[in-house]
């Protein structure tokens, strides 16, 4: 892996005299108070300020701040106008943009694309804080109130739109955000490696033009760089048969898609075919070309193998630049982020954070901050890889992990300063719950990696699946003073926690409140292929760990099975297995989950081409079934809850057409009965995930983790 400059080893900016903002400033008042004239660097956020390293603002705000900066941040601004962006001056180096802790088309809309009437980040949980596509519009509202200032987007937003991408409320392929949002630098994954090194160069004098080596973030040129070696990524990973044979890609006889007319002052020293392979030695200056903008927006499959070579290209240890056609622009992609060490990630996670709301908000509730105010995050990345899912794209597939002894110290800090602690630390976690500390047993097989999952389709030898340390943490905190239970809300990777017998005994009699949360997504074969996930023997196999010490602990405690409806590869015959499967184990779903394609994913890819990026694409084979309308996505969403009267009658008609009409019926092995009781027959209810066991009353409800959130899925 390579090294980065430690984001604790720059000399502080001189405005670091200032000393530390109690909150950061939202309006001059503050500012006047805190003896500041202007603010370095200012942060446009579609989240309410809430001073909590779960808030991807609070994080980035204070990490400037740590670097000598002056910070503020505008939150949640009427964008009608340009006015509110005005509200703390012209910043001295750059505005920072995001959408928020969320996608704002995610936070706005269903999977059935219905608006949404409440908002978590938003006080009082309002609905219609923010408006659709909010990195764009913030952008275009700062360019209007100062035109020559440098705009600097990211967040989840700007992350997952950084090339061209699916955009499933409009059902078409957009252009990279960056581009729409007529900002200057976008910046991927979280964020903390790349700003500081945007401010400390910016603050030393550099353009922002200048700034186009920065890993981490995605610009704009008008032609490749003197230098740089240009490889074709319909031949990196060959969609069709080698030359001399046409390719079935090509737009035409002469020229393959990933190529384009280059104009005139393009200087690439070559553009690498079969003929020719890249020394290692020249990786460094060696960039990817995916087929342009123009081809992926009108070829589903030409965008399946941009996606591929997307997710080949993420090891921060051996990725290569990308660049995308956009008309007569390039869209350049630096490498990945080198990820944070533990000390770098201790020093984000213990800035002076109020863990609170910002006082202008008042007493009034935000319903995320009182769901997350009491979990702490104790690692980032995930190597799962699942295909639906958002976190492998933005945080990287790489474990990122803080310290005992820091999670220790924010233990201690909620215990002691936040109001209302009762002693229950409700998760200790991150995207996964139990991949703390687990990496690569090689750092050189680690950087040549190219899998795109450390667990799919099986467990790699390679890995270390030790889960002593986490079970070491959790002793730790629980036996802190004043803590009286450590709950675990993140969602368990079970395939894992098999494989340590010890943590999943620790994790069911000292760290489940009743009701354990796990994700098997589907337990056919075929949507488990395609979302990358195990097979149901490994929940069996978990299941009855955890079964047997509930019960040596005397505790009635029980698993609740997530599942995702419509996903990609998903047939109605696999939907029937399911509800077969719900009704024999004894489980009711309260609200069901479907299938939501968010941009960039894998299973987006697959949702809108009918390809399968995971393997070599290839314009015949390898055909996807995709479950889409109306219709199919309410039937599927239907077997989830097959113990509704109002979905019978769709089940009904559905099982007849199957050629299952003898699972009509009241026996205890039929799906539905053949009564339809009075006043039933409506519509399927609206999306969630969670099901709990039947008979049983305690509803259950989803928690958010300690850190901040990504649409997993």
């Amino acid at each position: 892996m390579q090294t980065a400059h430690d984001i604790t080893g720059y000399r502080k900016h001189w405005a670091a005299r200032f000393g530390t903002a109690p909150f950061l400033p939202m309006s001059r008042a503050e500012m006047d108070e805190l003896g500041w004239d202007s603010c370095d660097v200012i942060l446009v956020t579609g989240d309410a300020y809430v001073d909590l390293p779960s808030f991807g603002m609070a994080i980035i705000g204070r990490v400037l701040e740590g670097q000598g900066f002056r910070v503020g941040i505008i939150a949640q601004p009427d964008w009608h106008s340009p006015a509110p962006f005005d509200a703390l001056g012209r910043p001295n180096l750059f505005f920072g943009i995001t959408a928020g802790n969320m996608d704002s088309m995610v936070n706005r809309y269903t999977a059935d694309r219905r608006v949404r009437s409440d908002d978590a980040y938003t006080p009082g949980g309002a609905g219609g804080r923010r408006p659709d596509r909010s990195v764009i519009v913030y952008a275009q509202r700062v360019r209007e109130a100062f035109k020559d200032v440098p705009v600097v987007i990211g967040g989840i937003e700007a992350s997952l739109r950084r090339i061209a991408h699916f955009d499933y409320w409009s059902e078409k392929v957009r252009r990279s955000v960056l581009l729409d949002a007529k900002a200057d630098l976008l910046v991927y994954g979280n964020g903390e490696r790349q700003v500081c090194e945007i401010a400390h160069r910016l603050a030393a004098g550099e353009s922002i033009q200048d700034l186009t080596d920065v890993r981490g973030t995605v610009v704009v040129r008008k032609s490749l760089p003197q230098g740089w070696i240009e490889i074709d990524s319909t031949h990196l990973d060959a969609p069709g048969p080698r030359e001399p044979h046409p390719d079935p890609y090509a737009d035409s006889p002469q020229r393959s898609p990933g190529t384009q007319a280059a104009p005139h002052d393009a200087r690439a020293d070559t553009v690498v075919r079969f003929v020719r392979r890249v020394k290692n030695t020249d990786r460094e200056r060696s960039v990817i070309r995916m087929p342009a903008y123009e081809q992926v927006a009108r070829d589903p499959v030409l965008y399946a193998h941009a996606s591929r070579i997307l997710h080949l290209e993420s090891n921060p240890g051996n990725a290569r630049a990308l660049v995308q056609r956009h008309g007569d622009l390039d869209v350049w992609l630096n490498p990945p982020p080198i990820p944070l060490t533990t000390a770098e990630l201790d020093w984000v996670y213990e800035r002076p954070y109020q863990r609170r709301p910002h006082p202008s908000y008042g007493a009034a509730n935000i319903p995320a901050y009182k769901m997350i105010r009491f979990s702490v995050a104790i690692q980032r990345g995930c190597f799962g890889g699942c295909s639906f899912c958002s976190i492998t794209e933005h945080e990287g597939r790489i474990i990122q992990s803080r310290s005992e002894q820091s999670v220790v110290r924010e233990v201690e800090a909620i215990r002691d300063q936040v109001p209302g602690f009762t002693g229950v630390i409700s998760d200790l976690g991150g995207p996964t719950a139990n991949m703390y500390r687990l990496a690569c047993r090689s750092r050189e097989i680690e950087s040549a990696c190219r899998r795109p999952s450390c667990v799919f389709p099986d467990i790699c030898p390679n890995l270390n699946t030790d889960h002593a340390p986490l079970i070491r943490l959790y002793r730790q905190v629980r036996a802190l003073p004043g803590i009286r239970k450590v709950l675990i809300a993140s969602g368990v990777r079970y395939d894992l926690a098999v494989e340590s017998p010890e943590y999943v005994k620790e994790l069911a009699q000292h760290h489940t409140g009743g009701y354990l949360k796990i994700a098997p997504e589907a337990i056919s074969e075929s949507p488990l292929a395609l979302m990358m996930k195990p097979g149901i023997g490994a929940y069996d196999r978990f299941k009855a760990l955890f079964d047997r010490f509930s019960r040596e602990a005397g505790k009635e405690q029980y698993l609740i099975p997530y599942f995702i409806a419509a996903h990609p590869g998903t047939r109605d015959e696999d939907m029937l297995e399911l509800a077969l499967w719900l009704k024999r184990n004894g489980f009711r779903a309260d609200q069901v989950q479907a299938f939501l394609p968010g941009p960039m994913a894998s299973a987006t890819a697959m949702y809108h081409s009918g390809k399968n990026p995971l393997k070599r694409v290839r314009r015949s084979g390898g055909d996807v079934h995709v479950p889409k309308g109306l219709k199919v996505r309410r039937l599927h969403k239907a077997f989830l809850r097959y113990h509704d009267p109002n979905n019978w009658p769709l089940l009904r008609e559905a099982l007849r057409r199957m050629g299952r009409a003898d699972l009509i019926g009241s026996g205890k092995d039929q799906l539905v009965p053949a009564y339809q009781p009075a006043g039933t027959g409506g519509s399927v209810r609206g999306p969630g995930s969670g099901v709990r066991r039947s008979g049983t009353s305690r509803p259950f409800r989803t928690q958010h983790t300690g850190l901040p959130r990504t649409p997993s899925r």
